[in-house]
């Protein structure tokens, strides 16, 4: 017997099976699927992504008043599904586009309508200005301040292991407000606009010989008064909800290999090294691969877990153990691929792709580790916040900052 819901969902999702016929052609799709630069969007991809905002597929859950469709959790998944089954991109936004849920949730009428737009489409490059070099795994320990000046604040400090902060437009920052507070209680949140004077970047040599992160200078730079997000001194609050889109997003996957076949699921990969190089049938390598393939299906579970907590408000601490999770997942999965591969894993080049991609992913899986607090904050909140444990004691926390001791 169908009822209004089933008529209501089998009529979206003619809906828009119908629109991606008519919009996903075969030469968009053609054009999505060459190399996408590490920062940023490709000019056929904000373009697609312009489609998929003015028809309201980028945000279903959100209002429509800001381009979204006020459906369900449930409904939302169905449009999902029909644009992963074509493979189209740009739905699904209102769970994985940090900036602007972040955005949404905090920011000030003038600031929503002058970027929540663009940063739909991805016309906006963003980075994250939380880390400075003695306040990493205690972010309420930043020393970075900002000033009221009449209509906008002076920003002076510094921030460290900032990704795409070269080609960002603004920085989501954390900044000191109050100094005679509690350090939780004197910190503000805003959208720091990077192409000004007195933003100086530096970019960072990693082990994977790349630079994506940077470290960037902050003197006597502006930002406007509208562009803070939350209440004055509320910034801890609204960092937590930042974080929480963070670790949802890298709990769900991470940054796949510079070469080799990026469109493979890893668990296909593993068992297609261990059939190649011989040692399929060895039942010990066979566990192995089971566990690793058990564990990544274990966190999806756990992430859709969180990812209804979020979609009702709430800025969820299991996203901290979906984090954690793929921390340890690619860790482990990097082990078995060099394990497999035995001393063939210390050749290097793009002639030896597989051991390329190997030693590529044992060096980015430490990106995970510290990306979005590392691995040891996470098992603190897991602690703390998911078993109840009791809190690490904190000698600092109910004195005014201005009395902390500095390093």
């Amino acid at each position: 017997m169908l009822t209004e819901t089933n008529i209501a969902d089998k009529n979206l999702r003619d809906e828009v099976r119908s629109w991606l016929s008519e919009n996903w052609t075969q030469p968009k799709a053609a054009a999505l699927t060459q190399h996408q630069p590490m920062w940023g969007a490709s000019d056929e991809l904000k373009s697609w992504l312009a489609e998929v905002v003015a028809a309201r597929w980028a945000v279903p859950r959100w209002p429509s008043e800001w381009f979204g469709r006020d459906l369900s959790n449930a409904q939302a998944k169905i449009i999902e599904a029909e644009f992963a089954a074509v493979k189209a991109p740009g739905t699904g936004q209102d769970r994985t586009n940090l900036w602007a849920n972040t955005l949404l949730a905090g920011g000030t009428e003038v600031l929503k309508s002058k970027l929540i737009g663009p940063l739909l489409k991805s016309e906006i490059n963003m980075c994250l200005l939380y880390s400075e070099p003695n306040a990493g795994s205690d972010l309420a320990g930043i020393r970075t301040r900002a000033d009221r000046q009449g209509d906008h604040y002076v920003v002076n400090g510094q921030k460290v292991w900032t990704s795409g902060a070269m080609t960002a437009d603004y920085g989501m920052l954390i900044a000191r407000t109050d100094w005679d507070v509690p350090k939780h209680l004197g910190i503000s949140y805003f959208y720091c606009p990077m192409k000004q004077e007195g933003i100086d970047v530096r970019p960072l040599r990693q082990i994977t010989n790349e630079s994506h992160f940077n470290e960037v200078f902050i003197t006597d730079a502006h930002i406007p008064v509208d562009n803070m997000l939350g209440n004055f001194n509320q910034g801890w609050k609204m960092l937590q909800t930042a974080l929480a889109y963070e670790r949802l997003i890298m709990g769900e996957g991470a940054r796949g290999p510079r070469g080799g076949n990026k469109k493979a699921k890893d668990e296909e990969i593993l068992i297609a090294l261990a059939r190649e190089a011989g040692v399929l049938d060895e039942p010990k390598l066979r566990q192995q691969i089971a566990q690793a393939i058990a564990y990544k299906k274990l966190n999806a579970l756990n992430s859709a877990r969180g990812k209804a907590d979020i979609a009702q408000g709430e800025s969820s601490s299991l996203m901290s153990l979906g984090k954690l999770a793929m921390s340890r997942i690619l860790h482990e999965e990097a082990r078995l691929r060099t394990e497999i591969l035995g001393p063939a894993s210390m050749l290097e080049g793009s002639d030896y792709p597989r051991a390329e991609d190997a030693n590529f992913l044992t060096f980015n899986a430490y990106l995970t580790s510290i990306g979005g607090g590392t691995d040891q904050i996470q098992r603190n909140i897991i602690g703390e916040r998911v078993l109840g444990l009791p809190k690490e004691p904190e000698v600092d926390k109910k004195i005014p900052f201005r009395d902390v001791r500095a390093s």
